[in-house]
């Protein structure tokens, strides 16, 4: 019987994002147990749909996640992926100041629907 998880690998590497924002595509690799070239390919669709933004610093990135953004799925669209995040671990979110930075991972926030 083949193996499964309860997380994609998409899903994977925004948590390890989001906890390491300077991790590397072969760290991450390494850590998630699929190729560098997915991982690559997974960035980029991760920041094509805006969940991440990337900023060059030295010879690396340094990875943003933005935590408003809904979930994919139709069915889980009124959840957010920091609420994702966040029971996976992430301490990114909770309570803080809309845009004040947690550790080394600035968070980016759209404003509310209910304009607070």
């Amino acid at each position: 019987m083949p193996d499964w998880a309860f997380l994609t690998n998409h899903a994977l590497v925004l948590s390890y994002i989001a906890h390491h924002p300077r991790i590397t595509a072969r760290d991450l690799a390494s850590s998630i147990g699929i190729t560098e070239r997915t991982i690559r390919k997974i960035i980029a669709d991760l920041l094509a749909a805006g969940y991440v933004t990337k900023k060059r610093e030295g010879r690396g990135n340094r990875y943003r996640v933005n935590s408003d953004l809904s979930l994919r799925h139709h069915s889980h669209r009124d959840g957010a992926v920091g609420d994702l995040l966040e029971s996976l671990g992430w301490k990114g979110r909770g309570g803080h100041d809309r845009r004040q930075v947690q550790g080394p991972l600035e968070i980016v926030r759209s404003p509310s629907r209910d304009g607070s």
